[in-house]
């Protein structure tokens, strides 16, 4: 599955990662790259949470990106 993610760095310089399609899902790293593996840990634990609550989960994303010159 994939969960669209929004990084942004704070002010004491750590990344923090929210996942817009799972309220509250939300983790942090010392780099970009930290990050990102933890948020992965994040949304599995969160979905793991949703099973076992029998409560829906929320459905993958498909998106796509294009470029364009300014």
């Amino acid at each position: 599955m994939k969960y669209r993610i929004l990084i942004e760095q704070d002010e004491d310089n750590m990344f923090v990662a929210e996942v817009p399609s799972l309220p509250g899902c939300v983790s942090q790293g010392k780099t970009r790259a930290e990050a990102i593996e933890n948020t992965k840990d994040a949304i599995q634990g969160y979905i793991e949470s949703l099973k076992k609550h029998n409560e829906p989960i929320p459905p993958s994303i498909s998106e796509e990106i294009v470029e364009i010159a300014v």
